[in-house]
């Protein structure tokens, strides 16, 4: 039985968030010397998720990306991702990164069965990386970007925040950096989530403008890709780099959103941007069955809101875009 939401949208793509923890600081994600953590013991245990996305699975979820925080901060992600590649329903198990960690475990992923990763990098300069991450080494991301390439990862998607006199003047050098090394790029528009998110709303940059730039440098003709998320994309002619645009402020996509998530400790937030959420640990540890858990599941879709309200109400998310997941 398919998870269809109020509004008629099918719900086949799941956003798996296991820590809210980070090895850096990217200052529109987690203010400055935050350490408002979760304990471990109360993230979902292996066991539990495995339970929980078994569920998901059998109800229509195709698509499932393990996310974090950093999800790589957490130890034996590889023996989860070898779990969940394993379930019936599953056919498409992604990573998202900051790659800080990458290089190590890369090889170990693609055996588990994970099919592709998506990596945050909002700049190739090591200085500026170093200030907009809060100290990070941006060797250490591109190591594990070869890394995945070598492992076999496809596609490798690289996920660039845009944001107005911090790092919008290296667009070009990273579409540049994509064409060299057979990447995806992908823009995305800053999001009020928290006080970190709001506080970067003065550098919002509008991708519409920089779609029009990038048409004035590279032959985009209309591109599509693979993967179920929320971008529009074009291609560079001549070439098979696509650039996606992620516009949840100046072209919101909630008309055909797919994708719940599901945040480490169990939570699940049907909307981004609204704090409508439904708590499956309960459940879990009171030792629900695989009957309450599918119907939890389609409890928990019945509370996906229509839409966002990023633009209309931009101080209403006060969590943070870690405790959410990615």
């Amino acid at each position: 039985m398919a998870l269809v939401d109020p509004y008629g949208r099918t719900i086949e793509y799941l956003r798996l968030s296991v820590t809210d923890r980070c090895d850096l600081r990217c200052a529109y994600c987690l203010p400055k010397g935050f350490r408002d953590f979760q304990e471990p013991d109360e993230w979902l245990r292996f066991d539990e998720v495995e339970r929980l996305i078994a569920a998901f699975g059998r109800l229509g979820v195709r698509r499932v990306r393990i996310t974090g925080g950093e999800p790589l901060v957490r130890r034996d992600v590889p023996e989860l991702a070898a779990r969940l590649a394993r379930l019936p329903g599953i056919e498409d198990l992604s990573l998202s990164t900051n790659a800080v960690r990458l290089a190590r475990h890369a090889g170990a992923l693609a055996r588990a069965g994970v099919g592709r990763v998506n990596v945050s990098l909002d700049s190739l300069r090591p200085e500026r990386f170093r200030t907009i991450t809060g100290g990070g080494r941006l060797e250490k991301v591109l190591a594990g970007l070869m890394a995945a390439k070598a492992a076999g990862l496809r596609p490798i998607k690289l996920n660039t925040v845009v944001m107005r006199g911090v790092n919008d003047d290296e667009i070009e050098d990273l579409v540049e950096f994509c064409l060299e090394h057979d990447f995806t790029l992908r823009l995305i528009e800053t999001m009020p989530m928290g006080t970190s998110g709001r506080a970067a709303g003065d550098r919002y940059v509008d991708l519409q403008e920089v779609r029009r730039r990038l048409a004035r440098r590279f032959d985009l003709i209309p591109g599509v890709m693979p993967g179920g998320g929320p971008a529009r994309y074009v291609q560079v002619a001549g070439s098979n780099l696509r650039i996606g645009f992620i516009t949840p402020i100046s072209q919101h996509f909630c008309a055909t959103c797919n994708r719940v998530r599901l945040a480490a400790d169990g939570t699940l937030y049907p909307c981004l941007g609204q704090e409508h959420r439904f708590e499956f640990r309960p459940l879990l540890r009171a030792g629900a069955d695989d009957a309450e858990l599918e119907r939890a599941v389609h409890a928990a879709i019945a509370r996906k809101p229509e839409r966002h309200e990023f633009r209309e109400q931009p101080a209403k998310i006060v969590r943070f875009m870690s405790m959410t997941g990615g």
